[in-house]
Protein backbone atom coordinates (compact mmCIF):
# COMPACT_ATOMS: atom_id res chain seq x y z
CA UNK A 1 0.00 0.00 0.00
CA UNK A 2 1.15 3.55 -0.37
CA UNK A 3 0.37 6.41 1.29
CA UNK A 4 0.03 5.19 4.60
CA UNK A 5 -0.69 7.35 6.87
CA UNK A 6 1.45 8.99 9.99
CA UNK A 7 0.12 7.49 13.34
CA UNK A 8 -2.11 4.90 11.56
CA UNK A 9 -2.33 1.53 12.62
CA UNK A 10 -0.67 0.09 9.54
CA UNK A 11 2.26 2.80 10.59
CA UNK A 12 2.08 2.07 14.09
CA UNK A 13 2.18 -1.59 14.19
CA UNK A 14 4.86 -3.99 12.65
CA UNK A 15 2.73 -6.96 10.71
CA UNK A 16 -0.32 -5.23 11.24
CA UNK A 17 -0.82 -4.58 7.34
CA UNK A 18 0.30 -7.76 6.00
CA UNK A 19 -3.28 -8.76 5.76
CA UNK A 20 -3.98 -5.76 3.29
CA UNK A 21 -0.55 -6.57 1.32
CA UNK A 22 -2.85 -7.62 -1.38
CA UNK A 23 -3.18 -7.46 -5.62
CA UNK A 24 -6.71 -6.20 -5.80
CA UNK A 25 -6.72 -4.04 -2.57
CA UNK A 26 -5.16 -0.98 -4.37
CA UNK A 27 -7.88 -0.78 -7.09
CA UNK A 28 -10.52 -1.29 -4.54
CA UNK A 29 -10.15 1.07 -2.12
CA UNK A 30 -9.43 3.78 -5.11
CA UNK A 31 -13.34 2.66 -6.85
CA UNK A 32 -14.43 3.47 -3.54
CA UNK A 33 -12.92 6.67 -2.88
CA UNK A 34 -14.02 8.01 -6.08
CA UNK A 35 -17.72 6.77 -5.40
CA UNK A 36 -17.38 9.11 -1.85
CA UNK A 37 -15.65 12.02 -3.86
CA UNK A 38 -18.25 11.80 -6.19
CA UNK A 39 -21.10 12.17 -3.63
CA UNK A 40 -19.06 14.94 -1.58
CA UNK A 41 -18.45 12.30 1.35
CA UNK A 42 -15.82 10.49 2.86
CA UNK A 43 -14.57 6.98 2.62
CA UNK A 44 -15.26 6.61 6.36
CA UNK A 45 -18.73 7.86 6.17
CA UNK A 46 -20.05 6.45 2.91
CA UNK A 47 -18.68 3.59 4.48
CA UNK A 48 -20.69 3.63 8.22
CA UNK A 49 -23.51 4.82 6.32
CA UNK A 50 -23.49 1.99 4.02
CA UNK A 51 -22.93 -0.76 6.89
CA UNK A 52 -25.51 0.67 8.76
CA UNK A 53 -28.32 1.06 6.04
CA UNK A 54 -28.04 -3.10 5.79
CA UNK A 55 -30.84 -4.55 7.20
CA UNK A 56 -28.86 -7.41 8.70
CA UNK A 57 -26.82 -5.13 10.67
CA UNK A 58 -28.22 -4.23 13.90
CA UNK A 59 -24.83 -2.27 15.08
CA UNK A 60 -22.26 -1.03 13.65
CA UNK A 61 -18.26 -0.60 15.39
CA UNK A 62 -16.05 1.98 15.06
CA UNK A 63 -12.61 2.29 15.68
CA UNK A 64 -11.18 6.18 16.76
CA UNK A 65 -8.27 7.09 17.61
CA UNK A 66 -8.27 10.36 17.75
CA UNK A 67 -11.09 13.18 18.81
CA UNK A 68 -10.98 14.14 14.74
CA UNK A 69 -12.03 10.75 13.76
CA UNK A 70 -14.82 10.01 16.10
CA UNK A 71 -16.52 12.70 15.45
CA UNK A 72 -16.18 11.70 11.58
CA UNK A 73 -17.66 8.51 12.31
CA UNK A 74 -20.41 9.84 14.16
CA UNK A 75 -21.56 12.15 11.55
CA UNK A 76 -21.82 9.39 9.09
CA UNK A 77 -25.48 9.50 11.34
CA UNK A 78 -26.15 12.22 9.27
CA UNK A 79 -25.87 10.03 6.06
CA UNK A 80 -28.56 8.32 3.95
CA UNK A 81 -27.52 6.46 0.84
CA UNK A 82 -29.58 6.84 -1.98
CA UNK A 83 -30.13 3.36 -4.66
CA UNK A 84 -27.46 4.94 -6.64
CA UNK A 85 -24.99 5.30 -4.55
CA UNK A 86 -25.65 1.74 -3.29
CA UNK A 87 -25.49 0.59 -6.33
CA UNK A 88 -22.21 1.98 -7.41
CA UNK A 89 -20.94 0.23 -3.83
CA UNK A 90 -22.32 -2.86 -4.82
CA UNK A 91 -20.71 -2.95 -8.59
CA UNK A 92 -17.53 -2.30 -6.74
CA UNK A 93 -18.06 -5.18 -4.16
CA UNK A 94 -18.85 -7.13 -7.15
CA UNK A 95 -16.03 -7.01 -8.71
CA UNK A 96 -13.76 -7.14 -5.81
CA UNK A 97 -15.61 -9.50 -3.21
CA UNK A 98 -12.75 -10.41 -0.91
CA UNK A 99 -9.69 -8.36 -1.53
CA UNK A 100 -8.17 -8.52 1.36
CA UNK A 101 -8.51 -12.42 2.13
Amino acid sequence: MNGIPENSRLALFAGFGQRYDKTNLNDAVKAYVEIAGKYNLTPARMALAYVRSRWFVTSTIIGATSLEQLEENLSSLEVELDREIVAEINAVHAKYPNPTP
